[in-house]
């Protein structure tokens, strides 16, 4: 026990002093490394706050920690996503292990360079020790470098010295029962209770755990009323621990509580599900009956304190270049889209930010395994937590790499999955990687809680063949093994009591679909047409020259939408003009001189973020500053895409088209642009120039934007959710934000009426042009394309053939006119069965 007088920390660096909650950056706003201070620099010098060692200083110069005698830690962090400017701009003056007082210069740094190039330039002083703290300087008040701003309050400092000790005991699992989880006050309550205790403490919920004596990380569970929770503890008092602790919970940590229902009941989405059917979105088509298998993840067991920091490092290190390793073997089993996915997963293992936050707890004394977990369960809750669809599902993917680096710094053999014959599997949610190894002789398809459609497990779940749902409600998790259910994936159900007619009508339905797969692909390089003579376009929706070759072996005639996004994200720097060239020349090669390359410019904004284009931080950023609108906002972003793009100008039937417009003073100043780069290469004419009809008021004027623009092309799935205010995503909203609604289809019809006025085609793009179903209807909104994903073009062009336009234009003129959605559908259903004699749903 060491007593600590009250310290005082000076400024690092002259400027204006900021409170943490106005930094623009989660990580640090929600003090998830610590509790400080912010400093938006006048000077460029970094000067110690303290006296003490230098404990950490990054290779690349932007960030450094300072700890004392009595073990306070302070941590400076120069700007914001400064790490990715790799040591250019900082200038360090001093080492690790070196001495330094109070007030000596640590950094200089180039605050031109870094403003220019990086997000921001404010710096963060926190104290990442933890110790209680007072500011002496009041908010946004300037102060002077070596000025005293903080003061430590004194307090008692104790090294834990309950380690670990044999195997730790568990408590039995318990309800919680507090209405809002375990928020700041009952959070800290139990935080103080556990710290009364001689022992190693931690908190579970499923698979995720926190340290019971920190408020913050117990906070960083997110619980809410109804999870199951466990404590566990190792040491000298873990007994006694985990029964008083067990007492604190049950009794609500000083709120008062009352009985609550099961955890899976709170979250069932009534009315949708019922005592025999469950409902979610789905993830992949198609439909199996089987037998129920549930997967659960063990938690692991991990020790806070480390060996000393030299073997922790090489730890840590050996099991990030065997998981390279693994990774690189499972790229080699896969290609396309799902070799991207793994591609991506080898991103993360080499990702700056992730290692920096591991190596500083290192420096702490920490273990490689607590170090490891600690900062990919802390960036997982935080793309959870930040309202963002796309962030939440690549949460899933480093969840994914981080137990997997966790396993092996453990000594865990990740052995695959042992699953009985005729599998439905049933998960709060699968990883990537544990979707790959999914044995599909055994499993026929699986059904998760979280998740959604345009995640990495979905992704892979279409490429495996595997009909899935995903967003169910929690009391999935409480079917027993082996029970016998029947999943219809198309129409997001699962049945739990299946009537036996249904199931021989599905094996029935299943071999025929086997067979008219068979029969589809060998007629794929046929046109289509329908019986009475329509063409219609069938291109693909692709994202890699991969996909492109994919595609016209399976009969696409051209691609409709080049996702140029591929080449942008899961990186951490841009790519250079030349690759961008080179990828988009490689492309228009494959495809030739008679088929189309439509290429959409960059995609990209708050609800997909790029780590090296600095973004604000958006309250909601489906309706911020995304696609074209982010492109105008940086107008060398755009050029140096239009320029590599036309760079394949005559290899291809070259389009470029814009995504997000709502304005029609954005398309003609993105159309200035793209003009002024034709004539800098001296091209005789510009490509083809479109753009997506995904926002309503693009839909609702398009008679206006028609005579200036060559072509539409309709994103469904945006299209969507802005029309009816859902997002597509949400597990309770998903089955409800569903393109077959009649207003959406009245957006499509008034569409294809006013380009058809000015002789203008029109494609559909989303995935609602992937849809069989909705295959006739489209064709009678007169749809001139249908740019599909390319596992189903075969399927799509054998659907037109079926056809004859004249029905078609029936059943679109009949839809238009009903109520819901499921009408709408239900009108499809017996449209198919009646033209084709088959359900659609069981040939999707």
């Amino acid at each position: 026990m060491t007593t600590i007088q009250p310290l005082v920390l000076l400024a690092p660096l002259a400027g204006v002093q900021l409170p943490l909650d106005q930094v623009p950056d989660p990580a640090f706003s929600s003090r998830l490394l610590g509790d400080g201070l912010c400093i938006d620099p006048t000077s460029q010098t970094l000067c110690a706050p303290m006296s003490g060692v230098i404990s950490n200083i990054q290779d690349s110069g932007h960030a450094v920690s300072v700890t004392n005698e009595h073990g306070v830690q302070v941590l400076m962090h120069i700007g914001l996503d400064t790490v990715n400017l790799a040591g250019e701009g900082f200038t360090p003056l001093v080492e690790d292990g070196q001495q330094v007082q109070a007030g000596q210069p640590l950094i200089e740094f180039d605050a031109d360079f870094i403003a220019l190039n990086a997000r921001s330039l404010l710096t963060l002083m926190l104290v990442v020790s933890g110790e209680p703290f007072e500011l002496l300087v009041p908010a946004t008040s300037t102060v002077e470098t070596g000025q005293p701003v903080l003061q430590l309050k004194p307090a008692t400092a104790s090294v834990e010295v309950a380690q670990e000790q044999g195997n730790a005991l568990f408590s039995k699992p318990l309800t919680l029962l507090n209405a809002h989880g375990l928020h700041a006050r009952p959070a800290a309550v139990f935080a103080q209770a556990a710290k009364g205790f001689k022992a190693s403490i931690y908190l579970h919920k499923q698979t995720e755990s926190a340290n019971a004596k920190s408020l913050v990380r117990i906070m960083a569970l997110q619980t809410v009323r109804g999870d199951t929770l466990q404590v566990s503890a190792a040491g000298e008092d873990a007994a006694a621990a985990i029964e008083a602790l067990v007492v604190l919970l049950a009794d609500g940590c000083g709120e008062n509580v009352v009985g609550v229902a099961p955890a899976s009941t709170a979250e069932t989405p009534a009315p949708v599900s019922s005592a025999t059917l469950l409902r979610g979105v789905c993830a992949s088509p198609g439909s199996a009956f089987g037998q129920v298998f549930q997967i659960k993840e063990a938690a692991l067991v991990i020790t806070e304190a480390g060996l000393g920091e030299a073997q922790e490092r090489a730890t840590l290190t050996r099991a990030l270049s065997d998981a390279d390793r693994a990774l690189q073997a499972m790229q080699a089993n896969v290609s396309g889209a799902q070799a991207e996915i793994f591609r991506a997963h080898q991103e993360l293992l080499e990702d700056p930010t992730l290692l920096e936050q591991a190596h500083t707890l290192l420096t702490e004394g920490k273990s490689a395994a607590f170090a490891w977990n600690s900062v990919t369960v802390a960036t997982t809750r935080l793309f959870q937590g930040l309202g963002n669809t796309l962030l939440a599902e690549r949460a899933a993917d480093l969840d994914d790499v981080g137990r997997r680096v966790l396993k092996l710094i453990l000594g865990i053999q990740d052995d695959a999955l042992e699953v009985p014959e005729r599998a439905i599997l049933i998960a709060e949610q699968l990883t990537p990687s544990q979707t790959a190894s999914l044995d599909t002789c055994k499993v026929l398809g699986f059904v998760t809680v979280g998740g959604g459609a345009t995640s990495h497990v979905a992704i892979l779940a279409r490429a495996l063949g595997l009909p899935a749902i995903c967003g169910a409600p929690a009391c999935v998790l409480a079917l027993s093994n082996g029970k016998q259910v029947l999943l219809d994936a198309d129409k997001g159900e699962l049945h739990l009591e299946p009537d036996p007619v249904e199931i021989e009508q599905l094996e029935t339905a299943r071999h025929q679909q086997s067979l008219r797969r068979q029969r589809e692909v060998a007629q794929a390089s046929l046109a289509a047409v329908t019986r009475d003579g329509h063409a219609v376009e069938v291109t693909a929706n692709v994202a890699s020259l991969q996909e492109v070759e994919q595609s016209l072996v399976l009969g696409g005639e051209g691609v409709g939408l080049l996702r140029s996004e591929f080449l942008y994200l899961d990186r951490n720097r841009a790519p250079s003009a030349r690759e961008q060239a080179d990828t988009y020349s490689a492309i228009a090669r494959a495809l030739g001189p008679e088929r189309n390359l439509v290429v959409r410019t960059l995609d990209v904004g708050g609800d997909k973020p790029l780590a090296y284009v600095p973004m604000d931080s958006e309250t909601n950023p489906f309706l911020g500053l995304r696609g074209i609108r982010l492109c105008l906002a940086r107008p060398e972003l755009l050029r140096e895409q239009f320029r590599a793009i036309l760079a394949s100008a005559g290899q291809a039937r070259l389009h470029i088209m814009l995504p997000m417009v709502s304005l029609l003073s954005e398309l003609h100043l993105a159309r200035r642009i793209l003009d002024e780069e034709v004539q800098a290469l001296g091209l005789a004419q510009r490509p083809k120039l479109g753009i997506m009809i995904e926002v309503p008021s693009a839909a609702l004027m398009a008679d206006l934007f028609a005579p200036h623009v060559d072509f539409f092309s309709i994103g469904t799935n945006d299209l969507t959710q802005y029309t009816l205010a859902m997002d597509r995503d949400h597990p309770r909203l998903a089955s409800q934000a569903d393109s077959y609604h009649p207003a959406v289809l009245r957006l499509i019809a008034s569409t294809v009426k006013a380009a058809h006025a000015h002789g203008k085609p029109v494609s559909v793009c989303g995935a609602l042009g992937s849809e069989v179903l909705a295959v006739p209807m489209l064709i009678g909104l007169g749809v001139d394309e249908l740019s599909v994903s390319v596992p189903l073009i075969p399927t799509i062009k054998a659907a037109v053939r079926e056809l004859h336009l004249k029905d078609c234009q029936c059943i679109a003129r009949q839809v238009l006119n009903l109520e819901e959605a499921v009408e709408v559908r239900e009108a499809l259903y017996q449209f198919h069965t009646a033209t084709a004699g088959t359900s659609p749903v069981l040939e999707n």
